[in-house]
């Protein structure tokens, strides 16, 4: 119970920190400079430890049934943690420009195909591991942050989906409904798919 606990928290945490990276986001008036300075999200969860879903399914394959049982865990704690700083941000003087640009990307990100959606969480993810396995195994501290930077910066522009920034933007645009939840659910299924193809394509060649 006190280890769930704690994983909650930590997701929770890391919602936060994700979406602080979506809150500079959507308020940079250049984009690519939006895409850099979202990356003090990941950086936050990398350096303090906290528990993202997209991070951390990334190494399912590499832990027990327990580990894979503490995702939903995760995820609801990173889910809590972009709803609350979304709901707060609105009550402040930010809240009508923040809320009208997540209006604007919800509505893009829910006007694709479900097939979009997923294509584009699994190209998501493949970034995200990328990033924080760059992170975890890269022994030069410039080479840890230029990893984290470099794949958030790619997954950003290139418009790749990620749960838990969409947790967010649907919240901050006022964009939640069955649709809303169905998609967010989809690209969900396809970060925990694109975390997965580097590590399993990885195995396969050492075995081959």
């Amino acid at each position: 119970m006190v280890k769930t606990g704690k994983t909650f928290i930590l997701g929770v945490l890391a919602g936060i920190s994700i979406s602080l990276g979506g809150t500079v986001y959507l308020l940079s008036a250049d984009k690519t400079v939006g895409a850099l300075l979202f990356s003090v999200g990941l950086f936050c969860v990398c350096v303090f430890g906290f528990n993202l879903f997209t991070g951390k399914v990334c190494y399912v394959l590499d832990n027990d049934a327990g580990y894979a049982l503490m995702l939903p865990v995760i995820w609801t704690g990173n889910l809590v943690g972009a709803v609350c700083t979304a709901l707060l941000e609105s009550l402040t003087r930010m809240g009508p420009a923040l809320a009208e640009k997540a209006a604007a990307a919800s509505e893009a990100k829910l006007a694709q195909s479900p097939l979009s959606a997923l294509i584009l969480a699994v190209f998501c993810n493949i970034m995200i591991y990328i990033a924080v396995e760059g992170y975890k195994t890269i022994p030069h501290e410039l080479g840890k942050y230029l990893a984290i930077l470099f794949g958030v910066i790619v997954f950003i522009l290139c418009g790749f989906e990620h749960c838990v920034a969409n947790m967010y933007y649907f919240t901050m645009g006022a964009a939640w409904s069955w649709k809303a939840a169905g998609y967010l659910l989809l690209m969900t299924a396809g970060n925990a798919l694109g975390g997965v193809v580097i590590p399993l394509l990885r195995r396969l060649a050492k075995q081959a």
